[in-house]
């Protein structure tokens, strides 16, 4: 199954009412605030609607004939009515910047608890500064959106359509000429949306590419001083930074369209008033008091049609925006759990069972093909083979970090599909040959994900680590436990962080432990030590171990070489040397 988030297929072509409707809906929680923020953005649409028919009925019944009494009447009200609305404005925008802050934590655990339950597959396609970007960039998006834009837009449009409504009720041909340009208005809009918001989906595009380069080359930075290639790094970042450069331009002047023509059409409509106004007037079907009240409303119908330009151009980009995010939101993982329990007819000390396996990564050749072998409890197994021959793809179908193209994996006599996580991790532990640890401390990492110790305190857990014989490796760290463990890897070897991946793995005591080149950067002393300590684990437990050393599988009970697309049973470590020197399978 693919995973690449920038494939592009029809499925993923959605219109831009269901992404609309889809972001709608995901605001269902916030119905309550929205309501009193919608009451709220009415209130102050309605208020600011009534001052120009209360200023033009005041200019045409008390200024012209000099009723200053009335003037003062009506000033006092326009006065109050704008207080309320800055009250009721101010309301508005405090309830929605809470929903914006909500909508932000709300998105941000969504999208990161979904890539949670993503397979590893996920995320060997996709580069994390991309996802990186999505949660950071992509749904701030969204939120200034709903914090800033949302009730603004709404407010806009009220105030467009209320001033529509006064335009015509006043003169209806005098409003219908006034809003004629707003038809041309919505033309040019509906024409233009798509390029914008496919020219702003373009730019969030590269910037999560511009991020994915500086995560890259950050973390390999020590490499790049290594090999004194800094200038590598400087053309790669240049080359990333241009291009975002260019599509950040490209989606200024598709935002920023919408201005300059809505001001020309908007300054039309002025125009179109003022001329016929005047004729009006001078044929006695209108009247001065009713032309500022005309002209105020062409002005509230207008001039929200420039705020809507650049409304319009952050909708879009939150559509763009909320695209990214709901492409990861709407993934579904491959590695299902099935529900059938049924007894398989092998051995009774199988372990796991390979029947006709055959796996190959999304678009590319099979790795495997139609593998079949079994390892039994308590018996220690060794994968050889030359670098790309399928060992560690094995290791990872074992533990499930794949599903087979075809065939099936039995572990304990049913199909390792029907397992939960849960119960699958409990069984299965597996040493990375690069492990990887959490910002904190050494205690922290060993207890990472064992519901069984988690909560125990250093002195429970040194007695427990004595027990299993791993306190001797405890005394490779200067602070023991407490021995501060960065991000980075910083402070520590990579030799110490295998010694932590190897006790975090077999503190859980595992039923099945792959070792995919666990001990490569660890000295020799360390190594036979680590073998003590295998040794300690239950009789019961079956060990896996992938390793170029031939010390590391001398004394496996059985010797697998994987390479193209084989897995064969050695018959001894000579023979198994023999195949690695000739680089082909055995007959």
């Amino acid at each position: 199954m693919s995973y690449n988030l920038d494939f592009k297929s029809d499925e993923k072509k959605k219109a831009d009412f269901s992404s609309a409707k889809s972001l709608i809906a995901h605001m269902v929680k916030e119905k309550h605030v929205l309501v009193w923020a919608s009451v709220a953005m009415i209130i102050t649409a309605l208020l600011n609607l009534a001052g120009p028919i209360i200023i033009g009925n005041t200019v045409d019944n008390y200024i012209q004939t000099k009723q200053f009494d009335g003037v003062i009447y009506y000033s006092t009200i326009l006065l109050a009515m704008y207080v309320v609305a800055m009250v009721a404005g101010y309301l508005q925008t405090k309830l929605m910047g809470n929903v914006g802050q909500r909508m932000l934590f709300t998105l941000r655990n969504s999208v990161f608890g979904k890539l949670q339950e993503l397979p590893y597959d996920f995320f060997n396609q996709n580069k994390a500064g991309d996802l990186i970007s999505r949660i950071n960039n992509d749904t701030d998006k969204v939120n200034q959106f709903f914090s800033q834009s949302l009730m603004q837009f709404l407010r806009v449009v009220l105030i467009m359509i209320g001033s529509g409504i006064f335009l015509l009720s006043i003169h209806f041909k005098l409003g219908a000429a006034a809003l004629l340009p707003g038809l041309f208005i919505w033309i040019f809009t509906k024409l233009v949306s798509k390029w914008v918001k496919k020219k702003n989906k373009i730019n969030l595009e590269s910037v999560g590419k511009l991020s994915s380069e500086v995560q890259e080359s950050l973390n390999n930075f020590k490499v790049i001083v290594a090999f004194n290639r800094r200038d590598y790094f400087r053309k790669r970042f240049e080359s990333v930074n241009s291009e975002n450069y260019k599509t950040s331009v490209k989606a200024g002047i598709a935002n920023n369209i919408f201005l300059p023509v809505y001001t020309f059409f908007s300054n039309m409509g002025l125009l179109i008033v003022l001329a016929l106004g005047i004729y009006f007037i001078s044929v006695g079907q209108f009247t001065i008091g009713l032309l500022i009240s005309f002209i105020a409303y062409v002005n509230s119908f207008y001039n929200p049609l420039r705020q809507l330009a650049s409304l319009w151009a952050s909708f879009q980009l939150a559509l763009a925006a909320w695209e990214r995010i709901r492409t990861i939101l709407e993934l579904k993982s491959n590695l299902i759990q099935v529900e059938e329990k049924e007894n398989f007819m092998v051995d009774e000390d199988s372990k796991i069972t390979f029947k006709d396996v055959s796996f190959s990564y999304p678009g590319g050749n099979e790795v495997l093909h139609k593998i079949n072998f079994t390892l039994r409890k308590g018996k220690t197994y060794a994968f050889v083979g030359p670098t790309g021959g399928g060992k560690t793809t094995t290791a990872s179908l074992i533990s499930r970090l794949y599903d087979p193209t075809k065939g099936r994996i039995i572990l304990d006599k049913h199909d390792i599909r029907s397992y939960s996580p849960e119960e699958r991790v409990k069984k299965i532990g597996f040493i990375l040959q690069d492990p990887y640890l959490f910002t904190g401390t050494v205690k922290e990492n060993i207890l990472y994900g064992n519901e069984q110790y988690v909560n125990l305190n250093s002195e429970e857990l040194l007695s427990i680590l004595h027990d299993s014989g791993l306190e001797s490796l405890l005394m490779r760290f200067d602070s023991g436990l407490d021995t501060k463990v960065d991000i980075t890897g910083d402070g520590i070897s990579l030799g110490q962080k295998q010694l932590i991946a190897f006790m975090r793995a077999v503190l859980r005591k595992p039923e099945l432990l792959i070792l995919d080149e666990a001990t490569a950067n660890i000295d020799t002393i360390t190594e036979k030590l680590l073998e003590e300590i295998l040794e300690k684990l239950p009789k019961t437990t079956t060990k896996v171990i992938i390793a170029h050393r031939l010390n590391t599988i001398a004394n496996a009970d059985v010797i697998y070489f994987v390479n193209s697309g084989n897995v064969i049973r050695a018959g001894s470590l000579k023979e198994a040397v023999d195949m690695l020197m000739k680089g082909k399978m055995a007959s």
